[in-house]
């Protein structure tokens, strides 16, 4: 079986003869060259000793979690100068959010969008919170940065984007508390199927030279970067077209026929994915860990007013609680309605676009250090992406942002310290024969990684001399970066199966038998899975699918000779409409 990580028996009958014959042609250097260059890794991650069977896990056993062990107050620069934005009239607080389904758990706890429902602090002090609309990402951060509103919204993707102007002001910085959600179906991709090579099967590499309409300064801007980054295709390889807003990227695409595809959200990208000629490529229900929708306040603000940015906080949990009963829906969509100004029935539709992400969950993404998905590795890779781009300066550390205290004061309390992580997909065990032939393949990540001759050993170590002493280092030195890197895509992609591929070079073809080198890729394909589930002990293994297809198709089919390139493992993510 494919995903059976053990070797096969034949393999050790045969292995002495294949190293005899390496030995004998003397190909070592011609079969694994060491200059090869693997895929980058932007983010290191500690490795874990708790090893993960083959079995799915229990979801009521906590895995092995590492957080990170800094007090978040002494990351945070400090505030020293007077408070810049606009005093509270009444203790009013204004939050500001865009139309957008996630925000369903304040608007409900808040009763709408006024002022009107009185909040509480911690002590008992009453508070309460007006909702300012404002759609134009720019246009919420200069009424921000001008202290008219009291809280930002944002995707956390976005907030970099932001940055080199905010951290101009130290009073600006934002203080980001709390993750409202996960995009879970709201944002996605459409394309034209005449775009595709096959049209009755388009891939992200389609995208490869055309024209793509999408919102700019908007979550579509990463979820674009991150889908094209991960499928191999570089953003200087398309053309990007831009939009004051996604509804608008929409509407080009629909009435601009030289446009390959468009980002955009529900409900248009639903909509034009049922028009004749158009296909969904992928949106965020099967990215379900892709695009994290966050809450921030200004740094002046919150050293004022601690006791109500906790208030709010507890308040949007219970509201998220309030969310999980019919009642608690239709009311939230009665009041987005009157809010959004649209339909009940539509804002009703729009809850579905949308995880809540309850007290475990935030502590998933915010503390978590061994979570592929979490604050840190969504805040670096988007400015690893908008640095592609041009688009923004030096990095901000996320720990200058990232605001952990008031999870942590709730970690011991009770609804939060029996809260459980509900965003987890029961993906069943199948063979990679199986997953293909359910699913469409989106995108496909080549890596290259160098193992050691007739070895599936990813921590195989062998001895250099270096200044006159013997160091004992990994054959393939980047292996944690690229494990990383994989376990990053796989996480945000949560929705999908994944399809690890082993493939060998065939410089030994006639030589050795097929068998022997097929069973050489299966093993090599194994070994990838065991080191991601091993290393990030959160990953359902049944996600995962292993294949090995030996030398059978080589990475360049016009230069099947090159052994460095064909000695590879490619991921595959494999959308299944209806996941198990």
């Amino acid at each position: 079986m494919s995903d059976d990580v053990k070797p096969k028996p034949l393999f050790y009958i045969v292995l002495f003869l294949a190293v005899a014959a390496l030995a004998a042609y003397g190909l070592r250097g011609v079969l694994f060259p060491r200059n090869a260059s693997t895929g980058p890794g932007n983010i290191s991650a500690t490795d874990l000793k708790t090893a993960t069977g083959t079995e799915a896990p229990d979801a009521n056993v906590p895995t092995t979690v590492k957080e990170y062990t800094f007090k978040s107050s002494e990351k945070l620069p400090p505030i020293k100068e007077t408070s810049a934005y606009t005093p509270m009239a009444d203790r009013t607080v204004k939050f500001a959010l865009n139309v957008w389904a996630g925000w369903a758990p304040i608007i409900l706890q808040n009763g709408g969008g006024a002022a009107g429902k009185t909040w509480t602090t911690p002590g008992g002090q009453p508070f309460k919170v007006e909702l300012v609309l404002i759609d134009n990402p720019v246009a919420m951060r200069d009424a921000y940065a001008s202290g008219k509103v009291h809280i930002g919204w944002g995707t956390l993707d976005m907030v970099p984007l932001f940055m080199d102007e905010l951290k101009k002001d130290p009073r600006l910085m934002p203080r980001v508390y709390q993750q409202i959600d996960f995009s879970n179906g709201g944002d996605g991709m459409v394309i034209r199927r005449s775009a595709a090579k096959d049209p009755k099967n388009p891939t992200i590499s389609d995208l490869r030279h055309k024209k793509i309409v999408l919102a700019q300064n908007s979550p579509s801007e990463y979820f674009l970067l991150n889908a094209l980054v991960n499928g191999g295709v570089q953003p200087a390889e398309v053309s990007f077209v831009y939009t004051e807003d996604a509804f608008q990227a929409a509407a080009a695409f629909n009435s601009d026929k030289s446009i390959a595809a468009c980002v955009s959200w529900a409900p248009d990208i639903y909509n034009l994915s049922k028009l004749e000629g158009n296909h969904m490529l992928v949106s965020t229900a099967t990215a379900n860990k892709l695009i994290a929708d966050v809450w921030y306040a200004r740094a002046d603000f919150a050293r004022d007013h601690p006791d109500i940015c906790e208030g709010l906080v507890r308040g949007i949990f219970e509201g998220m609680e309030k969310m999980k009963t019919e009642e608690g829906r239709k009311q939230a969509a009665a009041h987005m309605s009157k809010l959004y100004s649209i339909p009940e029935g539509d804002t009703l539709g729009m809850l579905g676009d949308a995880h809540s992400t309850n007290y475990a969950e935030n502590r998933e993404f915010f503390l978590n250090q061994n979570n592929p998905a979490n604050f840190e590795r969504t805040w670096s890779t988007a400015y690893l992406l908008y640095r592609k781009m041009n688009r923004i300066q030096q990095q901000v550390p996320f720990d200058q942002v990232m605001d952990f205290s008031i999870l942590q004061k709730l970690a011991n309390e009770e609804p939060y310290k029996s809260s459980k992580n509900d965003y987890q997909i029961n993906f069943a065990a199948k063979t990679v024969q199986s997953v293909k032939a359910e699913g469409t393949e989106i995108l496909t990540k080549v890596i290259t990684l160098h193992f050691y001759p007739n070895s599936w050993d990813l921590r195989k170590t062998v001895t250099v001399r270096e200044e006159g002493k013997d160091i004992e280092r990994l054959y393939e030195g980047n292996l944690d970066a690229v494990l990383t890197e994989v376990a990053q895509m796989a996480a945000q992609y949560g929705g999908a199966n994944i399809v690890i591929e082993g493939h060998t070079d065939s410089s030994m073809k006639g030589q050795v038998s097929p068998q022997l080198v097929k069973d050489l890729s299966t093993n090599r394909a194994a070994a990838v899975k065991t080191e991601l589930i091993n290393k990030f002990p959160s990953f359902n293994p049944n996600q995962f699918s292993t294949d090995g297809l030996g030398w059978a198709r080589p990475f360049d089919p016009a230069d099947p000779d090159n052994h460095a390139k064909n000695r590879r493992v490619e991921i595959k993510v494999i959308s299944l409409e209806h996941p198990e």
